[in-house]
């Protein structure tokens, strides 16, 4: 038997590493829009799942975006019967709040959500790239929003819903999706969405990755995805040391928790800020901005009787020796 072409095998591998990880008769639950990227992986997916005991299942979301979206719908799922998944389409409502990118990506992770509850899913597989990836990184670094943003998407998450999302090509390009669907006979569907410069990431992808590459030379991609590799692991280390913090400074107060002055002025800036948003966001499910956590920071090192400072879901105020939190 021939061997398969290099975009074959590289991504086949790619997705039998993922999946090794998976327990052996459960069911994975492939992203599958048509395009070249979630075709290949679903490709790939649908030849290594038996191969390691794992049933495997597609769901393709209908957005209703387009006038002819439910024709495309019907497409790939033929095309997903045809590699031997059990199929699914299904169809859903888009709101407006936060931007149709926003809103249509919510949407879609609450239907593969419920695929995966419905079908007693181990994991969903998503089809980003490494080229994805890049893209993330640079629009993280134009937010402004810190190391938390730069970590871009993470290869393997579980979400509050215990929900296993996997991206086994964040490692691999784009092109080579693309080459992996030629050499396979596969046709992907090219969604217009994905050109339409009104869109961010699409000037991201179509002129500024473009224009780095020409300047600066080949290589910036792997290089954006490396560093959002890095930024990961260390963001794993500082996670951590603060909740191993956290537990030694924290005290329950009324209607709130309140946190030792001594022990944050200890801590260098960088673990204070994060031991400040962490309390913030895991005791009143609120994340704080660059501008509230130095403020909130003051309290600690620049203390001038400041009065309490209000924030997303609580307000904080120094007493003695602590900063108390209190809901609002």
């Amino acid at each position: 038997m021939p061997s398969p072409a290099p975009a074959i095998a590289e991504i086949r591998l790619a997705v039998r590493t993922a999946l090794a990880r998976l327990p052996e008769g459960t069911t994975v639950v492939v992203a599958l829009s048509g395009g070249a990227d979630s075709l290949a992986l679903a490709a790939a997916a649908a030849f290594e799942g038996p191969r390691l005991g794992l049933r495997v299942a597609s769901l393709t979301v209908d957005h209703g975006l387009q006038s002819d979206s439910d024709e495309v719908a019907k497409r790939v799922q033929r095309t997903a019967t045809a590699l031997g998944l059990e199929a699914r389409t299904v169809r859903v409502a888009v709101e407006a709040d936060g931007g149709p990118e926003a809103a249509a990506r919510d949407a879609r992770y609450a239907a593969l959500r419920a695929a995966a509850s419905d079908l007693h899913g181990s994991a969903v597989l998503l089809g980003h790239t490494l080229d994805d990836q890049a893209e993330t990184v640079l629009l993280g670094l134009a937010r402004g929003s810190g190391a938390a943003s730069l970590q871009a998407m993470a290869p393997e998450r579980v979400d509050d819903a215990g929900v296993r999302w996997l991206r086994p090509l964040l490692s691999v390009r784009r092109e080579t999706t693309r080459a992996f669907c030629a050499a396979s006979d596969l046709d992907p569907w090219d969604d217009p969405h994905n050109l339409d410069d009104r869109f961010r990431r699409v000037r991201v992808r179509q002129r500024v990755l473009p224009v780095l590459e020409a300047e600066l030379g080949p290589g910036i991609a792997e290089a954006l995805a490396r560093t959002a590799e890095q930024l990961r692991e260390d963001a794993e280390a500082f996670d951590e040391i603060i909740h191993e913090t956290i537990e030694d400074i924290v005290e329950h107060a009324e209607a709130g928790i309140s946190v030792s002055v001594a022990a944050l002025a200890a801590n260098p800036a960088a673990l204070r800020n994060r031991i400040i948003r962490v309390v913030v966001d895991s005791e009143f499910g609120a994340s704080l901005t660059r501008t509230q956590t130095v403020e909130l920071a003051r309290l600690v090192t620049d203390w001038a009787g400041q009065g309490p400072i209000d924030l997303p879901g609580c307000s904080a105020v120094r007493r003695g020796g602590r900063i108390v939190f209190t809901a609002r």
